[in-house]
């Protein structure tokens, strides 16, 4: 019997899934969902070059609510890849930066970011071809 490097993997399982422990699946596609959400990219994005205060990241940040960065930036600190730090002030200053662990995705993030600016109008076009197409049917 010929050995398989993913002999424990379920039979059909192919593509980046198949690399995965199945133990393991449940948690990796947890951290995948967080690491490609829109607003936790976008967060991530907008951290690259350093700390940033709460209000300043809301208005780098079209289309998002208070609620919504208050929610991502919770569920970034709980994956260990944002810090908070507070300071004694008044008024109190809060300020939000990557961890070492959250800067390892913005390669990853910015490269998602610049594709999408830089196929922006073929995406565009390719809907509403599909869409006009659709309406045909």
């Amino acid at each position: 019997m010929a050995s398989d490097v993913h002999a424990d993997q379920p039979l059909g399982r192919t593509g980046p899934c198949a690399r995965w422990p199945a133990e393991q699946g449940e948690t990796i596609r947890q951290i995948v969902e967080r690491a490609g959400d829109k607003w936790s990219v976008l967060v991530i994005g907008t951290l690259e070059n350093g700390p940033v205060r709460y209000t300043d990241l809301q208005r780098s940040i079209p289309g998002i609510s208070q609620r919504m960065l208050t929610h991502t930036l919770r569920q970034l600190r709980r994956d260990g890849l944002v810090t908070r730090t507070a300071y004694p002030e008044v008024p109190p200053r809060v300020e939000y930066a990557l961890t070492g662990l959250g800067a390892t995705l913005l390669v990853a993030v910015t490269a998602l970011i610049d594709w999408a600016g830089t196929h922006h109008d073929e995406i565009t076009r390719n809907r509403a071809q599909y869409d006009d197409e659709a309406l045909g049917d």
